[in-house]
This record gives C-alpha cells, sequence and structure tokens, in this order.
C-alpha cells in the first residue's frame, strides 16, 4: 500500500492492485461542508490522472458514513459554509460527478440528508446491516440536495424515490439492499475488505473498456447533477428562510416532533 497523499480531510493510498482506498477523516459522524467535497474531488481527480488508478473505494472514519450537513439549533446551518464569492457546495458535487474513475463506498452507518447524495455518487455500495440511510429533509422542512432529485429515482424507482423524500424515513442495511440502494450487504468486520475485493474485480477489467462503458452508462450524468442541484439549491435557500425549517431543525435538536405550520 503506498501513502498517495491526503486532500484536506481525506486520505488516500494506492495499492499494487491498482485500487485506492479514500478515506474521510471527520469522525465520528463526517459532517460535509464544500471543502470536504471539494477534497474529495480534487483527490479523486488526482487519481483519474494515475494510470496506477483503475478503482476506488470511498470509505470514511468513525460511526457515521456521513451524517449529511451539522446543522445548529437555532435553524440556521452553522457549520455549514455552503458557498463563498463564485463557488458553492454543489459546484463542488457536480465536480465530483464529473471524475471518471469506478467508485464503490463503504457504508458503515449513517447515510443521512447530504451525506445519503454522497453515498450515492459512487457507482456501487457495500453496505453493512447497520447501515441507515435516509433523505430527511422534509423531516426538517426542507428541500432535498446533493443531487437526490436525480440519483434517487434512478435507483429506486420514481415512486420509492417519492416516498423516501415524502417521509424521510430511515431504511436499514437489509431493505436497503431489496430496493436497491445498496448492492452488497456484508457484516461490519468485512465492509472494507468487501468493498476492496468488488474494487479489485472492476481493476481487472481493460481499464479503457471499463471507462468507455461507465461514460456510456453514466456519461450524462453530470449535466443531470448540475440540472437538479440548480433546482435544489433555489429551493433550499427559499425554504431555508421558513418558519417551518427553523422548527425541523429545532426539533431534531431537542429530539421531538416539529410542529409544521406552513410558514
Amino acid at each position: 500500500m503506498t501513502d498517495f497523499g491526503s486532500f484536506g480531510d481525506v486520505h488516500v493510498d494506492l495499492d499494487d492492485e491498482y485500487v485506492a482506498m479514500a478515506e474521510i477523516r471527520r469522525p465520528p459522524h463526517n459532517y460535509f461542508d464544500m471543502h470536504l467535497i471539494g477534497s474529495i474531488a480534487e483527490a479523486f481527480e488526482a487519481l483519474d490522472a494515475d494510470p496506477r488508478c483503475r478503482a476506488v473505494v470511498l470509505c470514511s472514519e468513525g460511526k457515521s458514513f456521513c451524517a449529511g450537513a451539522q446543522l445548529g439549533g437555532g435553524g440556521d446551518v452553522r457549520a455549514l459554509p455552503v458557498s463563498q464569492p463564485g463557488r458553492h457546495l454543489y459546484d463542488e458535487a457536480v465536480r465530483l460527478f464529473s471524475t471518471h474513475t469506478p467508485v464503490v463506498a463503504a457504508i458503515q452507518g449513517a447515510a443521512i440528508g447530504g451525506g445519503l447524495g454522497l453515498a450515492l455518487m459512487p457507482d456501487f455500495r457495500v453496505a453493512a446491516p447497520e447501515a441507515r440511510f435516509s433523505a430527511n429533509f422534509a423531516r426538517l422542512g426542507f428541500h432535498q440536495g446533493f443531487g437526490l432529485s436525480a440519483t434517487l429515482p434512478d435507483l429506486v424507482g420514481q415512486q420509492r424515490a417519492m416516498e423516501l423524500l415524502y417521509t424521510g424515513r430511515r431504511v436499514k442495511g437489509e431493505e436497503a439492499l431489496a430496493i436497491g440502494l445498496c448492492d452488497r450487504l456484508v457484516s461490519q468486520a468485512d465492509l472494507r475488505g468487501e468493498a476492496h475485493a468488488l474494487a479489485v474485480e472492476i481493476a481487472k477489467s481493460a481499464p479503457l473498456a471499463v471507462k468507455s462503458i461507465r461514460e456510456t452508462l453514466r456519461g450524462d450524468l453530470p449535466a443531470r447533477i448540475r440540472a437538479a442541484t440548480d433546482r435544489e439549491k433555489a429551493e433550499q435557500e427559499r425554504l431555508q428562510k421558513t418558519a417551518d425549517f427553523k422548527e425541523g431543525v429545532r426539533a431534531m435538536g431537542e429530539r421531538r416532533t416539529p410542529n409544521f405550520q406552513e410558514g
């Protein structure tokens, strides 16, 4: 295993089987912001340019795969720098979706909200039974983001996607496998090994052929993510100003059922 380097809070190792392990290091919950998504994109772009890498495993330290944005109890997104002059979180997401090397995610715990969006970026997901998937935006009085408007229906179908988005309910590992949110279900102890094994199987195929096939199957995905996130961003900015959003975030912090008033 060769130390490929660190990209912000993302560390990458590259082995002699043409597989890179890209690990997010913001334990225990790996909350994201614009800088973290940009760091993952930077790492993946560097791996795209390196002929020693033919597949990537995306994993994370700690209890959760990615618990999304860290929301403040007063209805503000205090710990989430979503933009800077001329740049937005979703610009980094489009950049990430535009990379070319196949990716396998190892999902050991929660993939919640925008963290679910990040989990659906890879080509495949290997999950543990303890994994929990949730598009909990409506329970916060918010609109979904991170391109889930495009990726979630692709995986589970339009009707199931609407159910998951309208209700925000949590899906555990066994159900995730049954409905297509993940591709393999293995014990927590075997999770990274199984994700790596799948990546090795991909890396054994002809890399030009794999990239060509991937381009055929996913080629328009970055454009669809751009269109989806443009809509998602506008709706999130609108709904973030509402009393319902403040109540949803406050209720989450207080661990109670929110009392929404359509305001």
